[in-house]
């Protein structure tokens, strides 16, 4: 139309400066899209006129004038308004338009311009790819994106240029590399595309071959997955130009071939395992690609043994049948593990086997076959790469069982996979959960793989690269931060390798780096653990010939005796019988640089543990200057040595341990002989010394020893105290003259707490020499207490000097230190030691000031002030100690300042001068300090304020509530401050618990003291709350309470009366107790199991024995309350209100569950809870009164009508019968349970007919058996007819029995049963006739062994067991519910007595495993409501518009526009889609929402059925186009020239959201596969792609869904426009 209209307007206008001037438009200006093309229209019809040269309309000059206006155009209009659009921010559909309007034009104009313009414009805009300095495009310069289409407008000119070609292609490549990648994308489509299908073949192979060096060359220099994106984006862009077929074959010498570049097989490599899904999908598609391709050209490709780089993909003609297949499935494969769900994916896992086999099968070596096994890797990498965790677990599962890896050359090959990828994912720890069919402290099932994967990889490598890849992997495993699960199953798996000598010292410092990651984890008994398995790792694996004994006492140094290495474990022991073993094998150390004979001599343990003490104690001359006290560390060491050699010996020898000892410590007897009167001897010899001997005595002590107390059996610490009772005096002396004046540096306060640490641990030691203890007792306390108190005395200086303020530091923590001694070892305190207590005791509560009735100590929380150091002001380590210690000094000066106070008040009480009528005043004011001490002190050293508090605040109650209450309260807070510090949080918790949940306070009543009771409830409340996310808080209140109530060491029975009586106040705690357990996270409850896992290996774990952690179970609180319980005496008045007061408590719990929440899940909180509640009342049924069971005998019936879950029945049934077994005379109100009206729950039946099933246990002990008997079968009968088939089922399990027991009866008894011997035995026929009626048959089978009415005996199996463990595992609860008997059995103070038998004497019952009869509930109120929804239809194009009727004659468009329907411009592809039901359902989508045209690979669909019953006529009214798949490329560049916008439905990284995204009026919607979605060859044909946000686990929607969801929302926001544009107009 345009140029029949053109032609019309030059015909009839002859004056081209009219036209020219008319179309144009000033400089300043935006052009409206219609004018720059009605120009171009000009333009293009002026051009049959210029190459006419023989016409007459045009003379020589007008012609010259017509070409010079067009160059104009070029330089004035084209270029400058390219320029303004560039500047333009944002991607607009105007800023689009109008570029392609005037690349049109620029066209036409170069067209009819000579060589040198269109070159000239080239150059020009080849200069916008180079790098600026400026952000935005400057005066001239385009931005990249018009830049882009001008370029791709001039490519057909430039193809004549060779050189312009280069340079363009070379501004293409170095702009792909910097510009993001939507900008990369329309370069490769609109440049490098351009120019290939412009040039010729030479030429364009030319160009290829350049492209793919440089990709590859850039991949190769930077392997990163950002150059792997941005890589596979340009091949997949070029793959129709590189992978396609040769034609003739014989030219393919000449075209460039990427297969046979290693680097292109690289980049696909690392594009199917990278982190962005696009990129997978490219890989994949060029892989996909390079097979198919292979396989039509007969490909030949395998590499020649000269070849030394490794070639990743061959193929050979005469295996083109299996390298097909393996292809097809590894593109399976890789495209369903993009599923990310593992019920999709499982069903493939089978295929990688196939995968496997194959290239076993090949036959030759993994790098030589035809199938490298990198391939294999990728499966793998891409599984762990997964964001299903389960997927996730499944790959690692998968590898773990690899049997090809017993093969050495494979095992080769996979071992760097493993030492990198592999160790990664076993950082997870979600892969260690316990699988499906484990038991709470199994060895997770992966874990138990991972043990036997680790030795059978070792054992398969080739023995000259076990060593090295060894390193490796544990180089891998230091190199970043474990979680505590992962690092303990692995250091296990290490553990578990064959003994084989692979590591040297590289290897220990290796091990030792682990090491260091294993102290991060606050879970110490994980963290022990871990360090055993290390340690028992590093001597199976170590080369003892490469290490020497120096490297390995250095190592063990890192293992720490409170966690792991001590002695008196069997790791010690191995390590012992180790070091004996290799005695003498060991390398030799080169002292001093001594490489002669002698030096070389094999070194033995003792000779080095003697050089060792030797070298120890050599020390250089004194300076005189005060010194730093030496590393702590290099004593461990030497003494952890010692004790090693000294257990050797033992055990070598048997010899007496004492000679040995002396011999060994003969150096250091030597200086600690002479340490109290050798003037001269230097500061640092004394030092280390006495860190040497109080080393010995720590590691020296096992575990067992420390707790029990008794060391008579342990021969060799019976040697070390024989041998250090000899010094003991010397050393005395020594620390008493150095803590009595000496002591005045900043360096002397650490001196201090070392001279105070050997001198508790001396006076310890000499417990059992009375002689010397009494010696410490009558010389040394008195002496440290007197100067101690004359130091704090004096008076403070005025400017503090150094001297005096450590000396009052020094003093305070030795009083601290005495204090401490008395109190913890139980001295009996001396006639001279009392008057010296008593003036410290006055020291602190004196001067006393009054105001206003307030009184106040001027020496409690009595601050050191900080020195000023003038007399060495340039002393920089004083200056630097002064600045980072001295907060921590004066922080331990105050705290030994309570310690002093805690003692004093228990021992000494006020001071004497304290008048009687000021007692109260003074412990107030006491108090108030304490409080203040609270705010002052760090939250690590309050203990012993809590302590103080805990004395003082029974005294105070009763005067000074108030002030109790903000003791208690701020107490709290502190406490709850430390939550997240494990480390502090554990002892200030203990310490608050015991001063707040005294006895004297927790027996205070409402009206004694309102406030503080509310307070403590309040507390116990939160403390509750706090347990729910930190497991253990509410057992340490709990045991702390039962231990109040009833001490396990009972007193006077009328005393311990009153202490039992407190508990009613709280009878809440006991019963939270009983129920609790909260539902703990999945990794919490990992956490859990794997300490229960670690604990269950006993003495073969050191870490047991080491780790003295409190029991944080979350089981515990209940174990603990059965235990409490188990000690009630039912003949006890206050235990026998207890027990009933509880069991009120419980009853009322579960009554409210029941109220509140008719139905609830199996394993819910709801369901736990009743159960633990049923659980507890019939673990107390034996200790209740008969006269109290009659109380509740009712509401157990209620609760029997209830709609409980299967084990909650269960206990209700239990619970029933027991009551009628123990107390027959309610048999009557079990009668009338069956005559009571429960519609609603009809069902509820079953459970009273359970109870009959058990009735050959009651009847015994009834009276008029007969009788019951007949009751018994009238009632099972009339259930015998029931509707319901669950009625009916038990009631004719229920008639069996009964009637069985009715049998054996006597004659004259048996006639009371009447006439109902033939209905009996009618139903029982009936029931036997179940047998040929398929699912009633197996349920009438399944019942009959359902352990309840099989095994099961409920007075023979009545047991804690049964109750806690044995139940709940056979009712299908979940196993953190089962409570094993061990759990009790820790527990010294459970009595398991005859009313509590803790195991069932008959183990029939633990031998079953859970049924397939679980009993269910099924209420009318449970039965599904349905409903239909009603859709209502609307035709979004008529709102305001009058219906009409259609004229079916007429063409699709004309058709839909007689009814009044409006057409928007959306294009909507869906060429790739092949499923009829997809495209019938889209077409009338389409039709619906006003599409103007559906784009179909084949008309033919429209013929189709299934394509006809979703469409429902719609193809008549919407124009349907055809565009072949393979020809889909071109028609979205013809639509990109048109302007049209091209979206596609694809999720990646630089997706938009749907519900963002503003949709271009021109878009055309690109539909992917149903399948794989948009092929990857035309993703970067995509102006945008939006996502759809899911909140979901299915990963995609249907095709037609996807794509319905898009069309509505472009119609959404043009409707919306639309009616904005008219209301504009109508105001």
């Amino acid at each position: 139309m345009y140029s029949v209209l053109i032609n019309a307007v030059l015909s009839s206008s002859p004056d081209h400066d009219i036209l020219f001037e008319s179309l144009s438009w000033p400089s300043e200006s935006w052009p409206e899209t219609e004018r720059v093309e009605a120009l171009t229209a000009l333009i293009e019809g002026l051009g049959p006129l210029l190459a006419n040269t023989d016409s007459t309309l045009l003379t020589g000059v007008k012609r010259r004038c017509i070409q010079e206006k067009i160059e104009s155009v070029i330089w004035t209009k084209c270029l400058p308004f390219l320029s303004r659009i560039s500047a333009e921010a944002g991607e607009g559909a105007r800023s689009r338009e109008s570029t392609f309007a005037v690349c049109r034009l620029l066209s036409v104009c170069v067209a009819l311009c000579g060589d040198a313009v269109w070159r000239r414009a080239a150059l020009s805009v080849l200069q916008s790819f180079q790098p600026s300095e400026e952000d935005l495009p400057g005066s001239g310069r385009l931005s990249v994106e018009v830049a882009t289409e001008v370029i791709a407008a001039l490519i057909p000119f430039l193809s004549a240029d060779e050189q312009l070609t280069l340079n363009t292609l070379s501004s293409a490549l170095s702009s792909i590399r910097t510009l993001p990648e939507a900008i990369v994308s329309k370069i490769i489509v609109r440049i490098v595309l351009t120019l290939l299908n412009c040039c010729s073949v030479e030429m364009s192979n030319s160009i290829c071959q350049s492209i793919l060096d440089d990709l590859c060359g850039w991949h190769s220099a930077d392997r990163t997955p950002a150059v792997t994106e941005r890589t596979l984006l340009c091949l997949t862009a070029l793959s129709d130009h590189l992978l396609k077929p040769a034609s003739p074959p014989s030219s393919r010498l000449c075209k460039p071939d990427p297969r046979l570049c290693p680097q292109f097989w690289r980049i696909i490599q690392d594009g199917l395992i990278h982190r962005d899904g696009v990129s997978r999908k490219r890989a994949l598609y060029l892989l996909k690609r390079c097979a198919v391709l292979s396989e039509e050209e007969g490909y030949d490709c395998l590499p020649s043994a000269a070849e030394e780089e490794e070639t990743l993909f061959k193929w050979a003609p005469n295996k083109s049948k299996v390298l097909k297949e393996f292809w097809e499935d590894y593109a399976l494969v890789m495209e369903t593990l993009e599923e990310n769900q593992i019920h999709v994916v499982r069903p493939v896992l089978n295929r990688i086997d196939t995968l496997i086999q194959t290239t076993v099968n090949d036959g030759q070596a993994p790098a030589q076959g035809l199938f490298h096994p990198s391939w294999l890797l990728c499966v793998y990498q891409r599984m762990f790469h997964s964001e299903n965790k389960s997927l996730m677990r499944e790959g690692v599962c998968h590898l773990l069982e690899l049997q090809v890896l017993q093969q050495s050359a494979f095992v080769l090959a996979f071992s760097q996979f493993i030492v990198g990828p592999f160790m990664d994912v076993l950082s997870e720890t979600s892969l260690y959960y316990r699988s499906a069919g484990q038991s709470v402290g199994d060895c997770p099932e992966l874990a138990v793989k991972l043990h036997v994967f680790m030795a059978t990889l070792f054992s398969s490598l080739p023995s000259e690269d076990r060593g090295c890849v060894l390193l490796q992997l544990i180089q891998q495993l230091g190199s970043k931060h474990w979680c505590a699960v992962p690092l303990l199953f692995v250091c296990q798996a290490l553990s578990k390798l064959p003994a084989c000598q692979l590591l040297g010292v590289s290897g220990l410092n290796a091990l030792r780096e682990v090491l260091r990651c294993t102290m991060i984890t606050h879970q110490v008994p994980l963290r022990g653990a871990a360090q055993c398995f290390l340690l028992n790792s590093a001597l199976c694996l170590t080369v003892v010939s490469e290490v020497t004994l120096d490297d390995i006492f250095s190592f063990l140094m890192h293992f720490r005796a409170d966690e792991s290495l001590c002695r008196g474990t069997e790791l010690w022991d191995q390590l012992c019988a180790w070091l004996m073993e290799h005695e003498g094998s060991f390398k030799s150390r080169i002292m001093d640089g001594n490489c002669t004979d002698a030096s070389k001599k094999k070194e033995t343990t003792r000779a080095y543990v003697e050089g060792e003490m030797l070298a120890y104690l050599w020390v250089p001359a004194s300076t005189g200057q005060t010194e730093k006290l030496p590393d702590f560390r290099e004593a461990e060491k030497l003494a952890r040595a010692i004790l090693l050699c000294v257990d050797m010996e033992r055990n070598r020898l048997e010899a007496d341990i004492g000679n040995i000892l002396e011999s060994l410590l003969s150096p250091l007897l030597d200086t600690l002989s002479r340490v109290s009167t050798n003037m001269y001897l230097p500061q640092r010899k004394s030092d280390k010394s006495l860190q040497l001997v109080l080393r010995l005595l720590q590691l020296g002590t096992m575990p067992c020893c420390q707790r029990t107390g008794a060391e008579e059996g342990d021969n060799v610490m019976v040697a070390i105290k024989k041998v250090f009772f000899k010094v003991v005096d010397p050393i005395q002396e020594f620390i008493l003259r150095r803590l009595c004046g000496e002591l005045q540096e900043l360096f002397d306060v650490g001196r201090a707490e070392l001279y105070l640490c050997v001198l508790r641990q001396l006076f310890v030691m000499c417990r059992s020499a009375s002689q010397h203890c009494i010696k410490i007792q009558h010389n040394g306390l008195p002496k440290l207490i007197k100067y101690g108190l004359k130091v704090l005395q004096e008076p403070s200086q005025q400017i503090p000097s150094v001297t005096d303020q450590v000396a009052k530091a020094v003093s305070m923590a030795s009083l601290a230190a005495v204090c401490g001694l008395i109190e913890q070892e139980g001295i009996g305190i001396q006639s001279e030691n009392i008057s010296a207590l008593k003036s410290v005791n006055d020291y602190f509560y004196g001067p006393i000031t009054s105001s206003q009735c307030q009184v106040s100590f001027g020496n409690i929380n009595k601050h050191l002030m900080k020195p000023q150091l003038m007399d060495c002001p340039s002393d920089l380590e004083k200056q630097s100690l002064l600045q980072q210690d001295w907060g921590r000094i004066a922080a331990n000066f105050m705290r030994d300042q309570w310690i002093c106070l805690n003692f004093l008040i228990k021992a000494v009480g006020i001071p004497e001068s304290v008048e009687i009528s000021k007692t109260s005043e003074t412990l107030k004011a006491a108090l108030s300090c304490s409080i203040e001490a609270l705010a002052l002190l760090p939250s690590d050293l309050v203990l012993p304020v809590l302590t103080f508090m805990e004395t003082v605040l029974p005294q105070l109650v009763d005067a000074e509530e108030g002030l109790c209450v903000q003791a208690v309260t701020l107490s709290w807070e502190l406490v709850q401050g430390l939550s997240t510090n494990a480390h502090d949080f554990w002892l200030a918790l203990k310490g608050f618990i015991s001063m707040a949940f005294q006895h004297q306070l927790l027996s205070l009543t409402h009206a004694q003291a309102p406030t503080l009771v509310a307070t403590l409830k309040q507390i116990a409340t939160e403390l509750l709350d706090l347990s729910q996310s930190k497991s253990g808080v509410f057992s340490v209140l709990l045991q702390h309470c039962c231990q109040v109530w009833l001490p396990t060491v009972t007193g006077v029975s009328e005393q311990a009366n009153t202490v039992f009586s407190s508990v009613f106040s709280h009878v809440n705690i006991v019963t939270e107790a009983c129920v609790y357990g909260p539902v703990g996270r999945r990794d919490q409850r990992l956490i859990t199991d794997v300490q229960i896992y670690v604990e269950q290996l006993g003495e073969k774990c050191a870490a047991n024995i080491a780790v003295t952690s409190d029991n944080r179970d979350d089981q515990l609180p209940r174990t603990c309350v059965v235990a409490f319980l188990s000690r009630l005496d039912s003949f006890n008045p206050q235990h026998k209100r207890l027990l009933e007061e509880l069991v009120v408590e419980l009853l009322k719990r579960d009554n409210d569950i029941s109220k509140s929440k008719v139905r609830y899940y199996s394993n819910s909180l709801q369901h736990r809870v009743k159960n633990r509640v049923w659980q507890t009342l019939l673990l107390l049924l034996p200790k209740l009164s008969k006269e109290f069971v009659a109380t509740l005998l009712n509401r157990v019936f209620e609760a029997g009508f209830c709609s409980n879950q299967a084990s909650v029945k269960y206990l209700i049934e239990w619970m029933m019968i027991l009551i009628l077994v123990h107390y027959p005379q309610h048999m009557d109100s079990f009668w009338t349970c069956f005559n009571m009206d429960h519609e609603q729950t009809k069902t509820s039946v079953c459970t009273f007919l359970s109870v009959l099933v058990h009735f050959s246990i009651i009847i015994p002990h009834l009276k008029e058996k007969a009788m019951q008997l007949r009751k018994a079968l009238d009632i099972i009968l009339q259930s015998c007819f029931s509707h319901n088939f669950s009625v009916r089922l038990y009631a004719l399990l229920a008639l069996k029995r009964v009637w069985s027991l009715a049998e054996s009866l006597a004659e004259e008894e048996a006639d009371a049963l009447g006439g109902l011997s033939s209905v009996v035995k009618a139903c029982l026929s009936q029931a036997e006739t179940m047998q040929s009626t398929g699912n009633a048959n197996k349920n009438w089978l399944r019942i009959q062994e359902h352990f309840f009415f099989g095994a099961f005996h409920p007075v023979r199996d009545y047991s804690v067991e049964t109750i806690f463990y044995t139940f709940p595992s056979l009712s299908e609860l979940a196993d953190d519910e089962w409570i094993p008997p061990w759990k009790f059995e820790k527990l010294s103070w459970f009595s398991g007595n005859p009313p509590f038998p803790l195991r069932n004497p008959s183990s029939d019952l633990g031998q079953l495993k859970p049924g397939d009869w679980i009993q269910q509930d099924r209420s009318e109120q449970d039965k599904e409501e349905r409903w239909a929804e009603v859709q209502k239809k609307i035709t979004p194009w008529r709102l305001g518009i009058q219906e009409q009727e259609p004229e079916l004659q007429l063409v699709p468009p004309q058709r839909a526009a007689r009814l009044g329907k409006l057409h928007g411009a959306l294009l909507v592809v869906a060429s790739l889609i092949d499923k009829p039901t997809n495209l019938g359902g889209l077409c009338r989508t389409c039709e619906i929402f006003g599409a103007s045209a559906l784009v179909l690979d084949s008309l033919r669909h429209v013929t189709d059925k299934h394509f006809q019953s979703l469409s429902v006529s719609s193809e008549l009214w919407l124009p349907l186009l055809e565009v072949k798949p393979v020809e889909l490329s071109d028609f979205l560049q013809v639509k990109k020239s048109e302007g049209y916008c091209i979206v596609g439905v694809e999720q990646t990284a630089n997706s938009h959201s749907l519900q963002d995204y503003q949709f271009p009026e021109k878009t055309l919607l690109l539909l992917g596969n149903e399948r794989e979605g948009i092929p990857a060859n035309l993703l970067q044909m995509l102006d945008v792609c939006v996502e759809i946000p899911q909140q979901g686990v299915i990963r995609s929607l249907n095709v037609h869904v996807s794509a319905a969801l898009l069309i509505w929302e472009y119609t959404r926001q043009h409707l919306a426009s639309c009616s904005a544009e008219v209301s504009s107009k109508c105001n």
